[in-house]
């Protein structure tokens, strides 16, 4: 598995992760603060797509998780 599918994959269950647990009309719900990881991860979404930066990438190629 590419690195881009691996952050689009975590990128998403965080987005998915903190709407349950942000939105009041959630059975998960906890607390509206978590909306604001939503937030920080469509930011950084947005940030990566137009300056081709991406720190989760950079992680897991230095890991050796991924190669490409």
């Amino acid at each position: 598995m590419n690195a881009d599918r691996i952050v689009h994959i975590f990128a998403g269950a965080m987005i998915l992760i903190t709407l349950l647990l942000g939105s009041p009309a959630s059975p998960l719900y906890v607390s509206s603060e978590f909306l604001w990881i939503t937030v920080f991860v469509g930011a950084n979404l947005f940030q990566s797509g137009i300056t081709r930066f991406c720190l989760l990438e950079i992680i897991l190629k230095k890991t050796g998780i991924c190669r490409s």
